[in-house]
């Protein structure tokens, strides 16, 4: 695959208009395992996290990855618990900054975990 399609480029940089086209090649399976269970998206988001952090991603590159992220399943995805409900609602009666933070919220969260 060329960088083109990468979310990250080599020098580190974040290409979050990528996000979407990075979600839908994902498999239908895979997206159900990921989100048929909120361990498991935590799980997977914090995997992520790890990963942009080693690339040296700060906070708020990772927190604008989360938002895209979040963006993209709230307008495209039903909600697969309770907490991925919540997640929605909270999501759709929040303006852009208060969207912004949730996201900021999301990363620390799956941070807070892996320590």
């Amino acid at each position: 695959m060329s960088e083109k399609n990468h979310l990250v480029n080599k020098d580190s940089e974040l290409n979050v208009n990528k996000v979407d086209d990075t979600i839908e090649r994902m498999s239908d399976d895979r997206l159900d395992s990921i989100l048929s269970n909120f361990e498991e998206f935590k799980g997977y988001l914090a995997t992520r996290v790890q990963v942009g952090e080693k690339l040296g991603l700060n906070e708020e590159a990772l927190a604008q990855a989360a938002e895209k992220v979040a963006g993209y399943l709230a307008k495209k995805e039903e909600p697969k618990n309770r907490e991925e409900k919540l997640l929605k609602e909270l999501w759709l009666v929040g303006d852009k900054e208060q969207r912004h933070q949730l996201a900021h919220l999301l990363v620390r969260m799956v941070q807070t975990k892996e320590k």
